[in-house]
């Protein structure tokens, strides 16, 4: 639940030790109560990829930004469903069918058509309203990721890039299959009409071949460098590839994995957090670091204590 500054201020007042309210000046209990998330540390932003980190890909908005209020995150990596609900499309026409039920071809054709639809005639002006509550909470949204894009048609791929301009976001982010990277011809010739990187993300298969041979196709493609993924899928460090492609990087994923393939918690892994997070501070580099939480919960933690942590391990990196 989201709270007004008003409704925080009462709460701040409440908790305050008589003798300490007494002592403290109305100008610093002020500053306490208007404080907003910071995350940006030695000129490095770090960020969160919501709401896939949290575990909901259909959660509100309002809830995603509470999160990320409460990990003191001052950006993200956001995908379009918390928006686009926002903005009042059916959550039926985002929803993947429950698990075992068996495929209906027509009526995922059927769905995917109303929701082509709803996305030619969305109000853009409820996504400027969903922009101005996060950056009046202190989140900017910098990359919006956008999931089954290969399938957009024309008119929904000139959405997608008009959404993420409404949203203040300097990127899109969006799965390239290996196999399919001859599609990024296409998206790159959106990316360059709208003037906004589109980063496109591999998994352990993706190589930097594949990612050198979108580059060739439009000015504006790029690169979402998941670290972890480099690692486990090249068994190699990712540092070289950063260092050549920096220019073409939107962001990267933050995640620790060992040679492999395994997640697992910050620091106990073979990919070289720190070094890359100290390679952008030291180049200045203007690129999102991104934490990607996807290792298992230790037993008797939860889903926020562990993305706190990541933060952490973040912060002192860059200390």
């Amino acid at each position: 639940m989201l709270y007004s500054r008003r409704e925080l201020g009462k709460m701040a007042l409440a908790t305050l030790p008589a003798a300490g309210l007494a002592a403290r000046p109305i100008d610093a209990l002020a500053a306490m109560i208007a404080a907003k998330p910071d995350s940006r540390v030695a000129g490095v932003q770090i960020g969160v990829n919501v709401p896939y980190s949290f575990g909901n890909n259909l959660m509100s908005g309002d809830d995603v930004l509470d999160g990320c209020i409460k990990l003191g995150v001052s950006a993200v990596e956001l995908r379009s469903q918390p928006v686009e609900l926002f903005m009042g499309v059916p959550q039926a026409l985002l929803s993947a069918p429950p698990r075992g039920t068996p495929p209906d071809p027509a009526a995922r054709k059927a769905a995917a058509e109303d929701l082509r639809k709803w996305r030619a005639s969305a109000p853009m002006s409820k996504a400027q309203d969903f922009r101005k509550k996060y950056e009046n909470a202190g989140v900017l949204i910098q990359i919006v990721k956008f999931d089954n894009i290969l399938n957009f048609t024309d008119d929904v791929l000139d959405y997608a890039f008009e959404l993420a301009k409404a949203l203040g976001a300097t990127a899109i982010s969006c799965e390239l299959p290996v196999d399919q990277v001859e599609a990024s011809k296409r998206l790159g010739q959106f990316a360059d009409k709208h003037k906004i990187m589109i980063g496109f993300h591999g998994h352990a298969t993706m190589t930097p071949a594949i990612w050198e041979q979108a580059f060739t196709y439009a000015k504006y493609n790029g690169a979402n460098l998941d670290i972890g993924h480099f690692i486990g899928g090249n068994k190699t460090s990712p540092v070289p590839f950063l260092k050549k492609h920096h220019d073409r990087i939107t962001h990267l994923h933050i995640k620790d994995k060992t040679l492999d393939d395994k997640n697992v918690p910050f620091g106990k892994g073979d990919t070289p957090i720190k070094e890359v997070l100290q390679l952008i501070r030291d180049n200045k580099w203007k690129m999102q670091a991104t934490i990607e939480f996807e290792y298992a919960i230790p037993p008797g933690s939860d889903r926020m204590t562990e993305i706190g942590k990541c933060v952490q391990f973040c912060r002192e990196a860059l200390a």
